[in-house]
């Protein structure tokens, strides 16, 4: 990590610490960036680098869930994705937005993409020092939270073409935002025509990782236009 702008650092929880990194002024606004089934890799942290220089700032911080292992191929993330303890995610993720407000930020939220689009949804209901969120792909199991309880502010990205059914198909996206509508806090439910299922992912690497999965659509156009939604909303919530 030495050649990056990221600086690791080590969050107490409760009953554990465990690892992350930060990247961003320290009196931004902070932002959890939470990983995608393949652990904290290359895709993850280019989100996180972008999400800290969006606008005029935040500070991004990506929590390791996973201690360490990265899924190399879709076996290996799925094996980690499945033995993952959810609960505890949570609790690093809970844990993560208290070291940024004890740290230089007055306000923090959350974001995450298809394992952590599912996480940040569950964040907006059981952790609520969370002040915003932007899901993306991603519905948590309902035995692990119910967004129709969230508590903080909710915007959500789908793509139309999604395969993953029950998680971020547009079923799930549908159910989803009944449950938010529900939930009575400010909501977005963004769906993308086109669009498979990470289709945020634009590094190199992560196009080629796509098509191996079958997922050859490229639309630079709807990924921009969702980081200008994401941007708007974050502002909105967190600089206010």
């Amino acid at each position: 990590m030495a050649d990056t702008p990221f600086k690791k650092i080590q969050i107490q929880r409760e009953d554990t610490t465990f690892d992350a990194y930060v990247v961003g002024k320290e009196d931004a606004p902070g932002i959890v960036v939470v990983q995608e089934w393949w652990g904290v890799d290359f895709e993850i942290k280019n989100h996180a680098l972008k999400i800290s220089q969006l606008g005029t700032g935040f500070r991004a911080l990506i929590p390791d869930l996973y201690r360490g292992k990265i899924g190399l191929d879709t076996a290996e993330a799925e094996h980690l994705m499945t033995g993952l303890d959810w609960q505890g995610a949570v609790m690093d993720i809970r844990a993560s937005v208290n070291w940024l407000k004890a740290n230089g930020s007055k306000k923090a939220g959350v974001t995450g993409f298809c394992m952590g689009g599912a996480l940040t949804v569950a964040s907006s209901v059981l952790v609520p020092e969370v002040d915003a969120a932007v899901a993306f792909y991603g519905v948590p199991p309902s035995e692990l939270a119910d967004p129709a309880q969230a508590k903080a502010p909710v915007q959500a990205h789908f793509g139309e073409l999604d395969s993953f059914k029950g998680f971020s198909d547009v079923t799930a996206a549908k159910a989803l935002e009944e449950k938010l509508k529900a939930s009575g806090v400010p909501y977005e439910v963004h769906m993308y025509p086109g669009n498979a299922h990470a289709f945020m992912n634009r590094s190199p690497e992560g196009i080629q990782r796509r098509k191996e999965m079958g997922m050859p659509d490229e639309d630079e156009a709807a990924v921009q236009l969702a980081w200008s939604r994401f941007q708007t909303w974050m502002t909105s919530y967190l600089y206010s």
